[in-house]
């Protein structure tokens, strides 16, 4: 007996090693991979897009709605065995079994991004008041309005479309760099006034105090290229191709479709594909042809997978994808990932509905 009961203490101690939860101890590991690999199919998801834009493919979304990660860990024991007398001739006998089972079964759904609802998000024009909303955030003011407006001020951006290139108006990229100035000195803001019907007007405030004399000159520079007010400190944000006054700075937003075809236009395609009708032309091909398109971010594409990149996909048998040292195409990338939080699509409709087992 005194051989048995170390073997059933121990007996005892594996089988109450069972009753620990495995649960606290995977959730700092399972939220950082998710994490990451929610992030990195998102990435992957909207370069895949992009490309297919190029190839006048429609895009599809896919959104990870539901995910459930399931543990369980069972132990289990037995011991048993026989004492004889001491005449016995098949004396002690101590029989000692254990068991341990560790199930890991998550369950993820995805949710096919369609309906009304999203298609008007793609197609809805953003506000004026979100894309000055993200300048006022930190974004910077050159890239931001580069990539969302087609027009300021009656100023005309650069466009593309499936039969090229048509050039941005000088003026429109001096703009842009004045006001990218400007917002680095802190001399312009955003506020939102609330008339007498309860009706939101959203107001661009250019300082002229206490601000350096360079950026004086850049915002005197901005307001004549505008056609704005000298005088005026304040104006009034309005969505349209023209102001009706010297007192209201007129944006005409893109939608999330048209910016994404602006993206897909940075797309470095083979050179077979644009001659032979498969892709649209593109900033490279509208470089080639002498004009001077402005780059908002550069995507490259080879046979061969790249070593280092930032985000890759394969497509019609070529890689596709953003150097991890290219910082301006990276926040181009990011900037455009981030638009959709700022589309409206409602409701996730239809969600399906999961039943987890507790036995």
């Amino acid at each position: 007996m005194n051989r048995v009961a170390p073997v059933l203490i121990g007996l005892l101690l594996v089988a109450g090693s069972g009753c620990r939860s495995v649960g606290p101890g995977t959730i700092p590991r399972d939220r950082y991979d998710y994490s990451g690999s929610i992030s990195e199919s998102w990435k992957r998801q909207t370069l895949l897009n992009i490309v297919k834009l190029r190839y006048l493919d429609p895009p599809i979304f896919v959104d990870v709605g539901q995910i459930v990660a399931g543990y369980s860990l069972e132990t289990s024991g037995n011991l048993g065995g026989q004492l004889s007398s001491s005449g016995a001739i098949q004396g002690n006998s101590l029989a000692l079994g254990t068991a341990t089972r560790f199930t890991d079964r998550p369950t993820i759904t995805y949710i096919p991004l369609t309906g009304d609802k999203f298609v008007k998000a793609l197609i809805t024009p953003l506000s004026p008041e979100a894309v000055f909303s993200t300048i006022e955030s930190g974004w910077p003011a050159e890239a931001i309005l580069f990539a969302t407006l087609s027009r300021l001020n009656g100023l005309r951006n650069q466009e593309a479309s499936a039969t090229g290139f048509s050039q941005a108006d000088p003026r429109f990229i001096r703009a842009l760099e004045l006001l990218g100035r400007i917002q680095a000195a802190g001399a312009v803001g955003l506020r939102a006034e609330i008339d007498g019907q309860r009706r939101q007007t959203t107001v661009v405030a250019i300082h002229s105090k206490n601000i350096p004399e360079q950026t004086l000159a850049d915002t005197r520079e901005l307001r004549e290229l505008l056609g704005l007010s000298p005088d005026a400190t304040e104006f009034k944000l309005v969505a349209g191709s023209l102001a009706a006054n010297d007192r209201e700075l007129a944006l005409k937003p893109r939608s999330l479709m048209h910016i994404l075809g602006i993206m897909a236009a940075q797309v470095e395609v083979p050179a077979e594909d644009v001659a032979q009708g498969r892709a649209a032309p593109g900033v490279v091909d509208a470089e080639q042809q002498g004009g001077h398109p402005v780059r908002l971010a550069r995507i490259l594409s080879s046979k061969q997978k790249p070593a280092d990149a930032y985000v890759v996909v394969q497509y019609r048998d070529h890689w596709f994808w953003i150097e991890d040292d290219d910082l301006r195409s990276k926040r181009a990338f990011a900037f455009m990932m981030m638009l959709f939080t700022l589309t409206d699509s409602g409701d996730k409709q239809g969600l399906p509905v999961l039943t987890i087992p507790t036995q």
